[in-house]
C-alpha cells in the first residue's frame, strides 16, 4: 500500500513557504493546473491542496473549510533530531506553539499548529523510541 498525505491550505504559496522553511520539505512539482504542490523530504509525499476557506470539503458535507485552529483526531508527527531547533524554525515560518517540549520514556514531544490551523507534533526519540514502551 502506498500512503499519500493531503493537506488543505487556503493559500498555496504560503503553504509551500511554510512547509519548506518551517519543516525543511522541498517543492517537487505543481500538479492540477498549479492547485496542488507536491512536497518531498520525508518518507511519504505531502500534497498541499489549494482549497478556499468556506468551501465544502465534500458534496455531502454540511460543514465548510475553516483555517482557524481546529481540532481533529488526525495529525502529523515529524521526527526531528533537535526538538528546540525544529520548534524555532517552525515558529519563524509561522507555526504556533501549543505545548512546549515534554519528556516521556520514549523521548520528547512538542505540539504546534501550522498557519492553516492543522495540528502537528515534533518528536525527538530517546533510546529505542516507542520500543521503550512496547508491550
Amino acid at each position: 500500500m502506498e500512503l499519500l498525505i493531503n493537506i488543505d491550505v487556503d493559500d498555496l504559496a504560503r503553504g509551500i513557504a511554510f512547509y519548506e522553511q518551517g519543516l525543511g520539505l522541498k517543492l517537487q512539482r505543481r500538479l492540477f493546473d498549479g492547485t496542488v504542490a507536491e512536497m518531498l523530504g520525508g518518507n511519504t509525499p505531502i500534497y498541499l491542496l489549494a482549497k478556499p476557506a468556506g468551501t465544502r470539503p465534500t458534496s455531502r458535507s454540511d460543514t465548510r473549510r475553516d483555517y482557524g485552529r481546529h481540532w481533529t483526531p488526525v495529525h502529523l508527527d515529524f521526527v526531528v533530531a533537535n526538538l528546540e531547533a525544529a520548534i524555532e524554525r517552525a515558529l519563524e515560518a509561522g507555526a504556533e506553539i501549543e505545548d512546549w517540549p515534554q519528556d516521556f520514556d520514549w523521548g520528547r514531544q512538542a505540539t504546534l499548529s501550522d498557519p492553516f490551523g492543522h495540528g502537528l507534533c515534533f518528536v525527538e526519540w530517546r533510546g529505542e523510541g516507542y520500543g521503550a514502551v512496547a508491550g
